[in-house]
């Protein structure tokens, strides 16, 4: 099964950007045993804004608008205390490196629509793609604000560890390459330690998908949800 969404902004072979760049990816530590749990139903929502991703250090690929998704927007809008900790995130890395956002906050309708062209294929099995669902008790994690997609970047260059965005594929999992030393592996790592740093919990069967605040988050951290669905105010 091949990845099923082209990459109108493509990332780049992270081995063969490391090699050009003539620098190593900083030591982390192994990718831990993962278990996506039940997720608990959202009570309350808190009323906390949508903003748009602003920072230095994070590009915004915009990976659904330049690929034309009839429902997608341009930007990336997320929770103001989830931006607020990607942009510690973005900080906390080494010099040259940085953040290559794909997606954060998505409409309903854009969520139904990614559902749909996952699913025509029908050896697509249940759970690799969310279930579009809007009500405040269980929306899907995007909806939330509180969920992101990304990867590393290097002098601006969006990294792929060993699959691209949106990959199906059970190479895509978090874990998947920790039987597998060199660049790829490492750069997860990287990825993850620094997410998990600012409290950020991965959905383990997609190494760039990380979230704050949604069900996910609680039925792994034990706290409370802080999300439910999220309403874009622009006019």
């Amino acid at each position: 099964m091949s990845p099923l969404f082209n990459e109108p902004v493509l990332t780049h072979s992270a081995t063969e950007v490391l090699a050009a760049a003539g620098v190593s990816v900083p030591v982390a530590g192994p990718i831990p045993l993962l278990v996506d749990p039940p997720h608990p139903i959202v009570r309350d929502g808190k009323d906390e804004p949508l903003v748009l991703l602003d920072h230095p250090r994070i590009m915004n690929l915009e990976n659904y608008h330049r690929a034309g998704w009839c429902h997608a927007l341009p930007g990336c809008r997320l929770r103001e205390s989830v931006a607020e900790r990607l942009g510690r995130v973005a900080n906390s890395l080494p010099a040259r490196w940085g953040l290559a956002v794909f997606d954060g906050w998505r409409p309903h309708a854009l969520q139904v629509e990614l559902h749909s062209a996952a699913y025509a294929d029908p050896c697509l099995p249940p759970g690799f793609f969310a279930e579009p669902d809007e009500r405040s008790s269980t929306p899907s994690p995007h909806l939330t604000g509180g969920s992101v997609d990304l990867t590393l970047s290097l002098d601006e260059i969006p990294l792929a560890p060993g699959t691209g965005f949106d990959d199906l594929t059970p190479r895509a999992y978090t874990r998947a390459l920790e039987d597998e030393p060199g660049a790829n592996r490492d750069i997860r790592r990287l990825l993850y330690h620094a997410m998990v740093a600012e409290g950020f919990v991965v959905f383990d069967g997609e190494w760039w998908h990380f979230e704050y605040g949604t069900r996910r988050w609680s039925a792994i951290t034990g706290r409370p949800p802080k999300f439910g669905s999220a309403i874009n105010t622009e006019n």
